[in-house]
């Protein structure tokens, strides 16, 4: 029998920046090595509810929601900026308040653009990667994206009321079951959890604002190379190769500037830890302890 001592406890905590609430999720030791994780879009820390417990015996994992998502502030989107350099900034301010200097980033889908810029302020900080689904590669940003960059080429009105669907419920419970074999696997309070924050009262401007943004990134991608071939992290990439929003044209690139990172392509989908935890889990289990947590 499992000595319940022994199960990591998962606390839920808020800390101030910039005058916004920031929900986190933290376990394990305060003097282990920390492990940073970047959730994506429609979720938030919630999607490593599962993971967490499972590395912090032995790591102090810290999950941040990001403003406008999970139990963080969402402040009005015509008074806050809604961009992925804000978030990182806002990342950044948290790991202060921490005293954290030094991590591993698992980076999953706009946690990649947020992890990126936040490597690209402090570069001596990234001590691991593990990709998940996270694309710094225009190779990854296939037909899926094209009514998105339609917006950012003309950010109109229609443009913008255009892409209201994906916060639509239907989009919602797609990102979790396409591509996935055996959906018995998926829990349905994913999407449930999800679109009862997305139809919060204001946030899907907030969204909105955020798949705008989402362009500012792609210039950046070249930065974000030159990070990975320059500081060359340890790297894992564990991604679900039939995610149609990042599919895995864009996990294969990677490999040119990181050509030493282990990868792995997984029989699944967009968010790849809800049906896969059992493969993916000991994977990055392995892959930290190998690396002493990238510490």
């Amino acid at each position: 029998m499992t000595d319940p001592g022994s199960i990591p406890v998962t606390h839920y905590r808020t800390a101030k920046v910039e005058d916004v609430n920031v929900f986190y999720r933290e376990a394990g030791p305060a003097s282990a090595p920390v492990v940073l994780l970047l959730h994506g879009f429609p979720t938030s820390s919630h999607m490593f509810r599962n993971l967490i417990p499972l590395l912090a015996d032995r790591y102090r994992v810290i999950a941040p929601d990001y403003p406008g998502f999970g139990g963080s502030d969402a402040p009005d989107h015509r008074t806050f900026a809604y961009t992925f350099a804000h978030y990182a900034d806002i990342v950044d301010g948290l790991l202060s308040r921490l005293g954290v200097d030094r991590y591993a980033m698992y980076v999953m889908d706009y946690g990649a653009p947020v992890g990126y810029r936040l490597a690209l302020k402090h570069p001596e900080r990234v001590s691991a990667l593990i990709v998940q689904n996270g694309n710094a590669y225009e190779e990854g940003l296939k037909a899926f994206w094209d009514p998105i960059k339609a917006y950012w080429r003309e950010d109109t009105p229609e443009r913008r009321e255009a892409l209201a669907f994906l916060v639509a419920p239907e989009t919602t419970k797609f990102q979790y079951v396409d591509g996935v074999a055996d959906v018995t696997r998926i829990d349905p309070d994913n999407w449930l959890h999800d679109q009862v924050l997305l139809d919060r009262p204001g946030n899907k401007d907030i969204q909105l604002d955020l798949f705008r943004d989402y362009g500012t990134n792609v210039p950046l991608y070249p930065q974000f190379q030159a990070f990975f071939r320059e500081r060359k992290p340890p790297t894992l990439i564990v991604w679900g190769k039939n995610d149609t929003i990042f599919p895995a044209d864009g996990a294969h690139p990677y490999l040119r500037d990181l050509p030493d990172a282990e990868l792995h392509l997984l029989d699944t989908g967009h968010f790849a830890l809800e049906d896969k935890l059992d493969v993916m889990a000991p994977m990055i289990r392995d892959f930290l302890d190998r690396n002493d947590g990238g510490g």
